[in-house]
């Protein structure tokens, strides 16, 4: 009983501290750095790893500097290009594109808070501004959101910024998950290629799980490049009553936590409409014929939705 009334002040210690420190970010840092840094109009992370960023410059920083962002933490600093130009309005600008993570040939940042500062230089004069961040990236409508975490690591980047208002960028590690690459369905059974990111398994094997108790174990093989493959055991898959059934399937291991399978790396809202696939009828020797639909959640679990066929008709 008393835990919730704890847990409770410090929400609200939590909101007055973040409160305050933007009131003072607004009315005190900003006003006075902005006319002595690079006030970033647009900050993101697209694609889940590439920070783009476009700032305006103060007004002694002369177009033809030689510019370059620099990723520093603790001693570990990493540079990438940028440009520094004159915008269609005679201002000058500063535009950058800093691709993170080292297996995808970006900077190797590790996890942590990072500072990004901008360098430039002309001949020997050399020069360190701050990148002032005014307004946090705000998410866009349609059919497509940011992207929350590398593609092809999964690991995360978000941009935030300091309590005097300079952008950071922060790195997370990938929770451990199970991303779909490809499904094979044919009128024999479905084959399920995927990949695990944020862990290594060691003697994995999968689990077919209806709602309900129903639970089919099947192999999981290794194949090149990181991938596993897995066969959905369709022949003991039929429902059991007059209605579809929904299995999830779900990677287990001696080393990480089980997992289900699905497609989370994406910039897809509504991956059940996306990532569609056609219904398939099965017959199995010596059982029912039944219709399989592979498909995926709102979440990005995979699912395999097994009906009988009466109800189709």
């Amino acid at each position: 009983m008393k835990r919730r009334p704890l847990r409770a002040i410090r929400r609200r210690l939590r909101r007055a501290g973040a409160r305050a420190r933007s009131v003072l970010m607004h009315r005190v840092f900003l006003p006075w750095r902005e006319d002595r840094a690079a006030v970033l109009r647009y900050a993101a992370v697209l694609d889940g790893q590439t920070v783009n960023l476009h700032a305006s410059m103060p007004d002694w920083v002369p177009c033809d500097e030689h510019a370059r962002i620099e990723v520093r933490r603790r001693g570990r600093r990493y540079t990438a290009d940028a440009r520094v130009y004159h915008d269609h309005d005679g201002t000058v600008v500063m535009d950058a594109a800093v691709l993170l993570g080292q297996e995808v040939g970006g900077l190797a940042l590790r996890s942590g808070r990072w500072k990004v500062r901008l360098r430039v230089k002309k001949g020997l004069r050399r020069r360190s501004l701050s990148l002032l961040l005014l307004d946090m990236p705000k998410p866009y409508g349609g059919p497509t959101r940011p992207m929350d975490a590398s593609a092809a690591t999964g690991t995360r980047y978000r941009l935030g910024r300091s309590v005097t208002g300079s952008v950071r960028v922060t790195c997370s590690p990938a929770p451990p998950s199970a991303e779909v690459v490809r499904v094979q369905m044919s009128h024999s059974g479905i084959d399920i290629v995927f990949r695990v990111v944020g862990g290594e398994p060691r003697a994995p094997w999968a689990e077919f799980v209806a709602s309900g108790s129903r639970r089919l174990e099947a192999e999981v093989d290794e194949l090149d490049d990181g991938l596993w493959h897995v066969s959905a055991p369709l022949h003991l898959m039929a429902p059991r009553r007059d209605r579809a059934e929904q299995w999830d399937v779900v990677l287990c291991s001696d080393n990480l936590r089980d997992m289900r399978l699905g497609r989370r790396l994406h910039d897809v809202r509504n991956p059940k409409r996306v990532f569609a696939m056609r219904e398939t009828a099965v017959t199995s020797v010596g059982r029912t014929p039944m219709l399989v639909l592979p498909r995926y959640t709102p979440a990005g679990n995979f699912r395999i939705q097994c009906s009988p066929m009466a109800q189709a008709a």
